[in-house]
């Protein structure tokens, strides 16, 4: 069974790591028996170079590298594969794909509106921002826009994407535009997965909601998609294994 080595971004701020921490061992916990590594691209260690330096000696041949992000954006398509290209040349490793977009990640997403104190009957009459980190990659905008779209057939009075940086509307904009529609109440959902700068940018931007929701975080359905996402790309190296 290829070991999964989850990749995230890193950060300043001692949140995120232990976020991410906490997501894989809830990973681990759904899926014993399935080695779990963490590595980072900056900021925290184990690096990802030196993860995979590691597994190399202990003999392992087998990786499946999974990137920790929502979209697919530079990272995962310059500098997770940058990285992966200088690995221990025996490893044999898959880069999965990122995570999103996925019907999980919007029950997670209403997971956290949910404990945040909203209900289901409060639906209709709740305009959500969806507040993602934001990238200068408009498919990775797109994207977000697409879910935006998809999540307000489910019943919200309206959802509208905005973005902590490098694209428009900021939260701030979008809580407006939400109220001038005539919603009654507003609801902002951040689509990240762990604190840090942009999410408390998000945060202060969401001042004028009336509800503000956690960070996807360790919720038990973006725990699923990582297993899904590994499942989907450990097929191929098996078959080069039997190869």
């Amino acid at each position: 069974m290829p070991v999964l080595l989850v990749i995230a971004h890193g950060s300043r701020d001692p949140r995120h790591a232990a976020t991410v921490h906490a997501l894989v061992r809830r990973v681990r916990a759904m899926r014993p028996g399935l080695r779990v590594e963490t590595g980072f691209l900056d900021f925290n260690i184990p690096s990802v170079q030196g993860v995979l330096e590691s597994l190399a000696a202990q003999g392992v041949r087998d990786v499946v590298a999974l990137p920790l992000l929502l979209t697919r954006a530079f990272h995962a398509k310059a500098d997770i594969p940058a990285v992966l290209r200088d690995a221990p040349p025996q490893l044999r490793i898959q880069q999965a794909e990122v995570l999103g977009p996925s019907p999980l990640l919007l029950t997670a997403l209403e997971r956290r509106l949910y404990e945040a104190g909203l209900t289901p009957a409060d639906k209709s009459s709740i305009g959500v921002v969806l507040a993602s980190a934001g990238s200068t990659d408009p498919e990775a905008s797109a994207v977000i826009a697409a879910i935006a779209r998809e999540w307000r057939h489910t019943g919200w009075c309206a959802v509208r994407p905005a973005f902590a940086s490098a694209s428009l509307p900021r939260t701030e904009d979008a809580v407006r535009e939400l109220r001038a529609l005539g919603c009654e109440r507003v609801a902002v959902a951040p689509y990240v997965l762990a604190p840090g700068f942009l999410p408390d940018r998000i945060a202060r931007g969401a001042t004028e909601a009336d509800v503000l929701a956690d960070v996807l975080g360790p919720a038990p359905e973006v725990a699923r998609v990582l297993l899904e996402r590994y499942d989907e790309a450990r097929v191929p190296v098996l078959a080069a294994v039997g190869a």
